[in-house]
């Protein structure tokens, strides 16, 4: 099986997660700055093959976009076009950042490393990556 690969998209930096080949577990992957996260993904897919990019999208408590999402859209834009062949779910990302930050003081990190804001973004996009998981074995449920 191909991998899925899980993006949260920052304006500075975006954490990245992956799954293992048979689509279990999310691990992090990577934090890259946002200017180099299309190369990044092109080389990734060049040695791994993922069958489909879950990208994080901002939205409110009312479930409209955040402000966030004026940054997340044209991202979504040049990523189908520079790799047109994957394609790309939306899964909502509220609260990853605080739920990630949760994690990281529920598993003893450090206060020093929790102020790293590379591994927030990580964690944060293996929360993503887990969500869609999770939602997609409730949906697989529902159907049998």
């Amino acid at each position: 099986m191909k991998r899925i690969l899980a993006i949260d998209y920052g304006c500075k930096r975006v954490g990245l997660a992956v799954t293992d080949p048979l689509q279990i577990i999310a691990t992090p992957l990577d934090t890259v700055h946002a200017s180099e996260v299309l190369a990044y993904l092109s080389n990734y897919i060049a040695k791994e093959p993922v069958e489909l990019f879950v990208v994080g999208m901002p939205k409110n408590l009312d479930n409209k976009p955040a402000e966030a999402a004026q940054y997340v859209e044209p991202f979504i834009k040049q990523l189908h076009k520079k790799i047109p062949d994957i394609p790309i779910e939306l899964m909502d990302e509220r609260f990853t950042s605080k739920i990630a930050f949760q994690a990281m003081i529920d598993g003893g990190v450090k206060m020093m490393d929790r102020r790293n804001k590379e591994t927030v973004d990580k964690i944060s996009a293996v929360i993503i990556l887990q969500s869609y998981l999770e939602s997609r074995e409730i949906k697989n449920n529902r159907n049998i």
